[in-house]
């Protein structure tokens, strides 16, 4: 057994050392670009790339060790064989992709994904696009790359996997190994924690080539293919020209704004409220009881009655707050690092302006690539729960509670250069709902801890907002409170429900110059940046979003779930299921109307979607 067991760790030992060789080369092909970067970054991707690289062996692990365990009953040199051409053939498949992931970086800006695959359906056309020296010089890469590691396997590690005798008793052993395959799942997936492992796991950099350098482009590749999103448009419902003049009319940007603010540059503090919906705030005429300090400082500000969550969970939110990027029915852009380069932000602008950005989480960043979204929007400084002392992280697994989160966000705001763009986005209103006090209102079903745990951050809330509202700086700061989303607290409930994605935003805070004041138009996430820019004579590239503050502009709110979209107006009412092929849902004086221009925003947003 001990032979065994020597075999595979130096099996593994040799993968890691291929994967290390190949961020070597990575490396080296772009040498100008790893000049600039500086040695203690680059070897930083050595030592946060290795979380991808462990992934990766643990992939590679599964067949050899579940075969080893056969290998324990049966005699022969049958698994010895198996091995060495297993590796041959994963050698050379991860030399294909070790050396045109190298090549395709010069011209693409981001690590070979499925993205290639889909070239290879017309390999005449990809080949006709370079230099013949080009592929040629491909093809010697790979060559050299895969002979270097045969030779490596042959002379190094073949031997481990020779001479392995009978093994008596062979129980022990076979429980041993089956415990062994089990476990692979714990690199696999990263660690024990909630978030399995990410490409966005190993960024840790503001320089975007080094954080691309610390991915394993095999695992990438592999993930990318069995995570494939759609690679044509699954919503097309109408001519794309008819339906981008739809979408135009909607978003016109040229009407002048009301102005709300008392000057052009107030410090920004923009908190989000995790699962906060309209069904919870009293003012929205909801629950009275549940947020006495939202309801409390409603009347100070600007409240928004009729606005949407974009999608139904937070990385569908987070691009739509930031970005003014609408969520996609069963994709998620935040998941593909490379689309969210691409976005517009207004964190660049503000950062552009000379304000001092900061993004402030108490939970687990590695969520569907949250790492690297907010790495690449710009933030100046991020503070997630590895930002906090072991014993405040006492929120499940999840992280900090929010009331200690608060209290360390007021220490960082004791004293505090202006102007600031500050993001903030709780945590205790998430399952499993466990909150530091004792519940206010009784009960043990999921409603009712959902009620506590909303109470609970509430409360947190209004004590941090209290504070700062003394505070000198409060004078000139601009406070947004909204939702990332809202929640289902029963199956009876459908996944569409307009009252799931109904939330809140509220204006207010010393640069506000009006109070009291109730905005009627139907909105979403996706208006917030523009909404913000117009205040501020500024504008941007945001071709899904409008100016909630323009008295002309569209009344209007699109949000998306699994497989469908609802698109609302002050008039009519359209939900539509694409796996029906029907609406499930029209109400109001035209809602055929509400659902073509429903079907073409979402026509648009896919068509958009892809070609980032």
């Amino acid at each position: 057994m001990k032979k065994r067991l020597i075999a595979v760790v130096v099996y593994s030992l040799y993968w890691l050392v291929f994967f290390f060789t190949a961020r070597l080369f990575f490396i080296i092909t772009h040498f100008g670009e790893s000049v600039r970067s500086g040695t203690g970054e680059l070897l930083g991707t050595f030592s946060h790339g290795i979380k991808l690289d462990i992934s990766a062996i643990a992939y590679i692990l599964i067949l050899p060790v579940l075969l080893l365990i056969t290998g324990i009953l049966y005699k022969g040199r049958w698994w010895q064989v198996f091995v060495k051409w297993y590796t041959y053939l994963l050698i050379i498949l991860c030399s294909i992709i070790v050396v045109t992931d190298t090549i395709l970086y010069t011209y693409w800006g981001f690590r070979m994904d499925v993205t290639a695959l889909i070239y290879m359906k017309t390999p005449e056309e990809a080949i006709a696009s370079v230099s013949l020296l080009l592929v040629a010089a491909t093809f010697f890469g790979i060559i050299v790359f895969s002979a270097l590691f045969i030779f490596i396997y042959r002379k190094l590690v073949e031997r481990f996997f020779n001479g392995f005798q009978n093994i008596r008793p062979w129980l022990p052993s076979v429980i041993f190994f089956l415990i062994l395959w089990a476990s692979l799942i714990i690199p696999v997936r990263g660690g024990v924690g909630i978030a399995p492992i990410n490409a966005g796991s190993v960024y840790f950099s503001k320089n975007m080539f080094i954080n691309h350098t610390s991915i394993n482009v095999a695992w990438n590749l592999f993930a990318s293919v069995v995570n494939q999103k759609p690679v044509s448009n699954p919503y097309y419902y109408s001519d794309p020209g008819t339906a981008k003049n739809l979408i135009d009319s909607l978003t016109r940007k040229t009407f002048p704004t009301v102005r709300v603010l008392n000057n052009q540059r107030p410090n920004i503090l923009i908190i989000v409220l995790e699962s906060f919906g309209s069904p919870m705030i009293g003012p929205l005429g909801g629950d009275t009881l549940t947020t006495p300090c939202f309801n409390r400082y409603v009347d100070d500000g600007i409240l928004f009655t009729n606005f949407y969550s974009s999608g139904f969970r937070t990385d569908k939110a987070m691009p739509a707050i930031l970005n003014g990027y609408p969520a996609q029915p069963v994709a998620s852009i935040m998941k593909e690092p490379k689309k969210t380069q691409s976005l517009p932000g207004i964190v660049k602008v503000f950062n552009e302006l000379g304000y001092r950005s900061s993004f402030w989480y108490g939970g687990e960043i590695d969520f569907a690539n949250f790492n690297s979204f907010i790495i690449n929007s710009g933030f100046s400084q991020i503070m997630t729960k590895e930002n906090f002392s072991h014993e405040k992280k006492n929120f499940s697994n999840w992280g900090v509670h929010d009331h200690i989160f608060f209290n360390t966000l007021r220490d960082s705001m004791e004293k505090v250069s202006e102007p600031f763009l500050n993001v903030v986005l709780t945590l205790s209103s998430h399952e499993p709902f466990e909150i530091p006090m004792s519940p206010v209102f009784k009960g043990n079903d999921v409603v009712t801890k959902f009620r506590n745990s909303i109470y609970y951050t509430d409360n947190a809330l209004g004590s941090f907002l209290d504070w700062a509202s003394k505070k000198e700086w409060w004078d000139n700061t601009l406070v947004i409170l909204l939702a990332d989303h809202y929640r289902r607290h029963s199956s009876e409930v459908q996944a569409y429900t307009e009252d799931i994605f109904k939330i809140p935003m509220l204006w207010f805070g010393g640069a506000v110059s009006i109070r009291g004041m109730r905005v009627k138009k139907f909105g979403s996430q996706v208006d917030l940046p523009l909404t913000l820019l117009h205040q501020l004579d500024l504008d941007g590239d945001y071709p899904f979003g409008k100016d909630m503050f323009s008295e002309q502009s569209c009344s209007f709110s699109f949000y998306t779930f699994n497989e469908g979209f609802g698109f609302i107006t002050d008039s009519s009412k359209y939900i539509y299921d694409h796996k029906l092929g029907k609406p499930v849902l029209e109400e109001g004086r035209d809602p055929e109307w509400a659902g073509k221009l429903g079907k073409a925003y979402l026509q648009v947003l896919f068509d958009d979607f892809l070609k980032r």
